[in-house]
């Protein structure tokens, strides 16, 4: 199950998994875009692994770095708490 984390500015949509019992969370990114649908990369937690990044510039690609390394700690947490809305101190 992927959870709704964040909206960026730009239109992106950041998703998470729950944890997986590897301690693993994948972080998933997409934005529309007229001529190609979707761009799109994967992040996976704790390691910070990007993996199938499409249509998204190395100055985005730096930027959501930086999101996803300033949030990790709540992505982590809502990801073995049912998410966002999950979350009983939020």
């Amino acid at each position: 199950m992927m959870y709704p984390f964040l909206t960026l500015d730009d239109g992106t949509e950041i998703v998470h998994s729950e944890m997986q019992e590897n301690g693993q969370v994948k972080v998933y990114l997409e934005r529309p875009d007229e001529k190609d649908c979707f761009h799109h990369a994967t992040c996976y937690l704790p390691g910070y692994t990007w993996e199938d990044a499409f249509g998204f510039s190395p100055a985005e690609l730096a930027r959501f770095d930086e999101v996803i390394h300033s949030t990790a700690h709540l992505i982590l947490q809502f990801s073995q708490e049912g998410g966002f809305d999950g979350a009983a101190s939020f």
